[in-house]
């Protein structure tokens, strides 16, 4: 009986062993260059507090501007991750981060709306393939019950991107302001901007296509990833490309990710401005300020990745933080002239945000066989991505209409915990890891 009882043992320790190698070989890359990717996103945000200023930009404009790189987004993610199947993912990746590294460098030379316009629709349509596409080579080295905690860990990216993009930017705008004849602002994208390449090129050098090619794995571990992946592709719903878009399921996730976009965007992108309405003057106390909430939701959404898999619940793991993040917004929202209520306000938004997003990206493969995921999952992304769009644009329409950002956050509060209402209509048994 001992004996008998040692054998699963035995087998989980060599499957941690392997997944711990796969972990430590893959995730500190994947995890920087997600944290640049979101850092060229979100800098915008606090290029903001100077750069509207220096180039008369309204609200309006900003937000128009922000939010194009998200139809960009919408419109070429599908054709990235397609491409991505065919060129394979080291070579694809690498070519879509120098293409974007030279396009956010490249915004230090912004001279008017048009060309505010022109390089971030550019820049969307560079980093279209990124996020999804990662998530698909993910989806091939982990099987669903050690996703939870991977894709936090790699997700975590977006919380740090905030937690040191926010000094760091607010560093820069004061510290090089007017430096060797450039704002402050224009050295903040090339700072945050040219590493991106270089990050590429280590890509194309360094990223395995797929574990079959690497020779730090052997045969024993590769033939017992082969059985785990094969062993999830029974009882999935979806096995052809028109099945993404004939079923239901795919048009729900569509509608909960729209609510996970809103909610990590606003954030994202009005976080600073927010903080500054409150009554905070300096950038650099505007850019400490800032990383509060995103720190918070470093550690939260890890915590949060490792209770889903040791639990194998998803559903109530991502309801929970989209309606955090929809109270947080409601908070703010409610005294946008007070620094204590908006910065609570904010911690619990960007936790719950944080959190939200590496939690719904559980929920795809669940659907979705090994064959249409990279079309499925950068569909899904697409689609969602149009709120991405809504949440900086809404916002800036608002308040250059009511001079308040309140009815606006409100307005994206209710969209969030709607969203997170429709999260318990995906098929428990289905989406919670077996």
């Amino acid at each position: 009986m001992s004996q008998a009882k040692s054998l699963p043992l035995s087998h989980a320790s060599a499957d941690d062993l392997t997944f711990r190698r796969i972990g430590w070989r893959l995730m500190p890359l994947l995890l920087t260059c997600y944290l640049f990717a979101h850092l060229d996103r979100i800098n915008i945000g606090f290029a903001k507090l100077q750069m509207s200023a220096d180039l008369q930009f309204s609200d309006t404009v900003y937000g128009l501007g922000a939010g194009l790189f998200f139809i960009a987004y919408a419109l070429f993610g599908l054709p990235s991750n397609i491409a991505l199947e065919r060129v394979g993912p080291r070579r694809w990746i690498a070519l879509l981060m120098v293409t974007w590294g030279l396009m956010s460098t490249s915004m230090l030379l912004v001279e008017s709306a048009t060309g505010f316009y022109t390089l971030r629709f550019l820049l969307g349509v560079a980093e279209a393939g990124f996020f999804p596409g990662i998530l698909v080579y993910l989806n091939r080295w982990f099987p669903a019950q050690r996703r939870g905690q991977m894709i936090a860990l790699f997700a975590i990216a977006v919380p740090m991107a905030g937690v040191i993009g926010g000094p760091l930017s607010g560093s820069i705008l004061d510290g090089f302001h007017d430096f060797m004849g450039l704002r402050g602002w224009q050295w903040m994208f090339l700072i945050e901007g040219l590493p991106v390449v270089l990050l590429g090129l280590l890509v194309w050098r360094a990223l395995p296509d797929g574990f079959e090619q690497v020779a730090w794995l052997d045969a024993q571990q590769k033939d017992s990833l082969r059985q785990q992946m094969a062993g999830e592709e029974r009882g999935k719903t979806i096995t052809s490309f028109s099945g993404i878009f004939r079923d239901r399921n795919v048009w729900l996730l569509v509608a909960i990710y729209f609510a996970v976009m809103l909610a990590v965007n606003t954030i994202a992108f009005w976080m600073p401005a927010l903080i500054h309405g409150a009554g905070i003057a300096q950038d650099r106390n505007v850019g400490l300020l800032s990383a509060i909430p995103y720190l918070a939701g470093c550690f939260f959404m890890v915590a949060l990745g490792r209770s889903s898999d040791r639990l194998r619940e998803r559903r109530w793991h991502l309801c929970v933080p989209l309606l955090m993040a929809a109270s947080g917004l409601v908070l703010a929202g409610l005294f946008p002239d007070r620094v204590l209520p908006v910065m609570t306000g904010l911690l619990i938004a960007g936790m719950g945000a944080s959190a939200a997003l590496p939690m719904f990206w559980q929920l795809p493969p669940a659907f979705l066989s090994v064959r249409v995921q990279a079309a499925g999952i950068a569909l899904v992304s697409s689609f969602g991505s149009i709120a991405a769009f809504l949440a900086p644009y809404l916002i800036g329409w608002m308040r250059d209409t009511t001079h308040s950002a309140s009815l606006a956050l409100f307005l994206l509060a209710f969209l969030i915990a709607l969203g997170g209402l429709l999260v318990l209509r995906t098929p428990a048994a289905l989406v919670n890891p077996r």
